[in-house]
């Protein structure tokens, strides 16, 4: 089981940690959400769970709890620049379906 991040997304990453000013890596994970059902959670990581999987890429730490792990196994998180937009995009090889606004999944 993996996650996986991209170069670009690892460079954003880092440079958020190093505006935080502490950290040790980013939190990929799941709730209960939107209108189809399942959506994603990033968030900073200052102490590692238990339960959590680390996989590390390009210098960076994608944090996973064992519950996320299994909708995430084989996710990629890349960081996209679309015209003016820019963030986080998600391609999870488990996504069965998603709702129109692309907030949130289901597998």
């Amino acid at each position: 089981m993996s996650v996986t991040l991209t170069e670009s997304a690892a460079e954003r990453v880092k440079t958020f940690l190093e505006k935080r000013g502490k950290g040790i890596g980013l939190r990929l994970g799941i709730k209960t959400s939107g209108c189809s059902g399942l959506s994603y959670m990033l968030e900073f990581v200052d102490t590692l769970n238990e339960d959590d999987q680390v996989f590390e890429q390009h210098g960076v730490k994608v944090i996973v709890d064992t519950k996320s792990l299994v909708y995430l196994d084989g996710t990629q998180l890349d960081f996209v620049k679309e015209g003016l937009n820019e963030g986080f995009k998600f391609t999870n090889p488990n996504v069965k379906d998603e709702c129109g606004c692309g907030e949130s999944f289901n597998v």
